[in-house]
This record gives structure tokens, sequence and C-alpha cells, in this order.
């Protein structure tokens, strides 16, 4: 049975929109309304902030703008990559995340690439504390074909007597997304073969209503859509590339919304017991900022506040002005930091993508950090060429160099192509397939440091105030 939580009145905002023919409720019975709710890319974030609800705001509109009211009619779906994202999350390694959507009563979530962030015994770990599936038809074991343990491709969930079958779908980028050696033993197969082939199965099953729930982007949806439309699909989520959709492409309905809890896609129709068939689609993109929140919900967060901030809650300096993940001052201040720790070292190659969210102005904690940079990566310490540098460094972040005018280090010598430098980067980024870092050195030293210290230890170094913020130190000339 489904809880019941306690409500709040609330307005909302949202985009409302009509599809497919209209027709009016019948009295005899035969039609079933059945009502979608999806999020996608939560990623932990579960906390109300000044612009948005989190969790807590999420089940309120469920509740009062949706009529959310624990009863099989509704179908709450994930798109995947639930956990990985503020401290209050991966610190946990999704602990906490899995707690709130099992309040929320989520009934199934596809498989994310950062949903493997933490390796298979992670995910497992977390599946086993899961009160619903996660869905995957195109992860297949390398060594046996089939589908691993830890997914279903396809549930098949009784509403009112009409079997509703959802297919999951894993994004095709995942070995690059995650880190390679934590999905090693699988391949991720293509959206249109599993598409085609557990529809037929669901269907063999008694399926009558068939939707997708897949972290796949907009184009890929769109692709998809032909396929899903032959095949009786009727919706089709996404996720992964964290866009806000709602629209309709060759009779399907396609959703995604956004990311972070900050929205959520909502689709209603009716299945036709007699005519054997769904219509009256609406669907409608709904924001999560009426700052009204759920009494329930919020004490679980409460709780995973506190346990964080009893963790990481050490003061390790002070940011004057808040630092954009995005900005250049955050780039060269991650990157130089590594040098703190490896002095020795001539260049830092890093990626953007493992910068996760802002330094707020204000007291910086390890709870900043950790939001920050999320990941259990580790610095491997290389060498290459010069010219092995130059080929690469302009598609990354870079400390020690610069590549205006010429590629410099930093203290504007060139950079020559046949001498070797001793380069410092993550094992997530060398372990990837297609930046040919391994290639260049085969034999790296793993330092054992995690890739977040030097930047803790960097900080704690400068004895930062209020009076002298960190924001003095940062450098904000762009090195490209």
């Amino acid at each position: 049975m489904r809880k019941t939580f306690i409500s709040l009145s609330i307005v909302i905002i949202s985009l409302f929109v009509h599809v497919n023919e209209t027709r009016s409720s019948n009295d005899d019975g035969n039609l079933v309304k059945i009502i979608v709710l999806y999020t996608n890319d939560e990623h932990g974030w579960m906390e109300p902030t000044n612009d948005y609800d989190g969790a807590p705001g999420l089940m309120e509109m469920w509740k009062n703008n949706e009529g959310y009211d624990g009863s099989e009619k509704f179908l709450i779906i994930s798109g995947g990559d639930m956990w990985t994202g503020p401290a209050i999350s991966t610190w946990f390694q999704g602990e906490s995340m899995v707690e709130i959507m099992n309040a929320m009563e989520y009934d199934v979530a596809a498989i994310g690439n950062h949903d493997f962030d933490f390796k298979i015994d992670g995910l497992t770990t977390r599946l086993e504390q899961m009160n619903f599936p996660f869905i995957s038809a195109n992860i297949k074991n390398k060594e046996t074909g089939e589908i691993p343990d830890f997914a279903k491709p396809y549930i098949i969930v009784d509403i009112e007597g009409v079997k509703v079958g959802i297919i999951g779908l894993s994004s095709l980028s995942t070995p690059l997304t995650t880190a390679p050696a934590n999905v090693k033993d699988f391949e991720f197969t293509p959206y249109a073969e599993a598409i085609i082939t557990y529809s037929e199965k669901a269907k063999s099953e008694g399926a009558e209503v068939l939707i997708v729930a897949g972290h796949i982007c907009k184009d890929e949806m769109e692709e998809l859509a032909p396929v899903a439309a032959k095949n009786g699909i009727s919706i089709i989520g996404g996720g992964h590339c964290h866009q806000l959709l709602a629209k309709e492409s060759n009779d399907v309905i396609l959703i995604q919304a956004r990311s972070g809890m900050r929205a959520y896609v909502k689709v209603e129709f009716e299945y036709d017991k007699t005519t054997h068939e769904a219509l009256n689609f609406k669907y409608e993109i709904v924001k999560n900022n009426n700052h009204k929140i759920n009494a329930e919900i919020q004490h679980i967060v409460s709780y995973w506040a506190d346990k964080t901030e009893e963790e990481l809650s050490d003061v390790i300096g002070v940011a004057g002005e808040t630092i954009r993940r995005s900005s250049v001052e955050m780039g060269n201040m991650f990157c130089d930091s590594w040098f703190y720790t490896f002095p020795i070292a001539d260049v830092v190659i890093t990626n953007s993508g493992g910068l996760r969210q802002d330094i707020y102005q204000g007291e910086i904690t390890l709870e900043s950090i950790v939001g920050l940079l999320p990941f259990d990566n580790t610095i491997l310490e290389i060498e290459f060429t010069g010219a092995e540098i130059m080929s690469i460094a302009n598609d990354f972040l870079i400390g020690g160099i610069t590549t205006t005018n010429g590629f410099k280090l930093k203290d504007g010598t060139p950079v020559y192509a046949d001498s070797i430098y001793t380069v410092l980067t993550t094992d997530y980024l060398y372990s990837l397939s297609d930046n040919n870092f391994s290639e260049f050195d085969p034999e790296p030293m793993n330092t054992s440091v995690h890739f977040r210290q030097p930047l803790i230890d960097w900080i704690k170094s400068l004895n930062t105030s209020t009076s002298n913020p960190l924001n003095n130190y940062l450098d904000s000339k762009p090195r490209h």
C-alpha cells in the first residue's frame, strides 16, 4: 500500500498541452484514468533551495496539484541518475536519496550512467534498499548476453485491470560517462533493438499500454519515436542531458524534466477497455518552486542534512563572493591546487565535468567541496611529450601551461615537442578510450590521492577569512 502524506494548499504555474482526439468519459466504467509523474537526473538534490523546493516541495505539489493519494492510478517514474550530486547524497553513496524516493513512492527507475558511480557493489546495495526496481532493456552481460541481475528489462503494472508495461533504456555513452571499470563487464546495445524485442515480450505478457523510461537525450528520443510508434509505445521519458521537454512526435509523447527535482512532467490519459486503446492524452511541465513543502519528506531530508553536518561541517575557508562552477576562476583554482600537493609536476590536465556545483559565498566546509567534486577519482602521475600535451590540452581544463600565443609553461618557458613533462590527471580521464592518455603513457603512477584533497589542503593553507577571502587568491586569466 502507498503511504499517506501531510498536505498543504498550493498554486501551480505550468505549461498545459492537449494531444490526440478527445473523447468524453463514458458512464459504463470502461475508461481507466492513468497519471504518470516523471522526473529524471535527480542527482541527490533533495534539499529545498532559494529557487526550488526539492523533494519536499515536489511531494507537496503532487499531493495538492495532482491529487496524488497513493492510489494505483499514479505511476511515478525516474529517468535515472538518482544520487551523485551534493554531499547530502554523494557522501552516503545515494542511501539518503533512496530513502527519499522510497517515501515518495517511486514505482520504477531507469539506470543512468551515474547510478554506476559507486561501482556495481554500490548499485546493488542501493537496490536492496529500494522499494522499486531498476529497469534497462539494453544492458547485457558480455559473457552471458543476458540482462544483469540488478536490472529488469521492463515491468508490468496493473492499474484497475489495465496492464501498463514500462521498458527501461540506459545511455549508450555510459562507458564514457562513469568510470569505465565500473561497467567493464557490460555492453550497452542499441535502443531500437531493445524496444522492438521487449515491447513484444511485454505485450505477450499482457501489457496493453507501453511506456519507455530512458536515460537518453532529446535527439535520441526523437530518433526513436517512429520505432516506438510502430511498437505500440505511447510515451518516451528521457534524461541524461538535463533538458526540459514535453512534445509529441510520431504520435508518441516525449518528456524530460530537466534535473535536480526542479520540475516534473505529468502525463494524463485514459485507457478504453472496450476498444483497447489509450486516448485523451494531456501533458504538462510543472516547475517545483511554489515554496510549500511536505512535512514527512522534509523530516527525512532534515535527518540526512544533520548527518551531513555531523561529518562534513569542518570550515576550511571563506568565500567573499560565490565562485561559479563554470567560471575561469573555478577551473584555474581546481587545477592549480594540485601543485600544492605535487609541486614537482609540470602540467595538470583534467575535465570540467568533474566540477558539479558552485562554492557559495560565506564559510567553505568539507560539504562544499564534496558537493563540488562528488566523484571517487584519484590523481595519476604520467609522462607526456610536449607534442602529446599540445595535441590534447585545448580539450580540457589545464594547469601549469597556457595555450594562448603558443604553448608555454607557467614561467613562460615554451613547451617543446620532444621534451618529457610530468602530467597529473585523474584515473577517470586516463581510463577513457577516446583520449589517448593510456597510449601516451601505458604505465601511470597512481598517487592514491583523492582528486578533491589538494583543493581542500590548499584552501586550508591560505587561512582565509571575511577580511581575507578565498576570492583574493583566484586567477581569472583564461588558459586557452
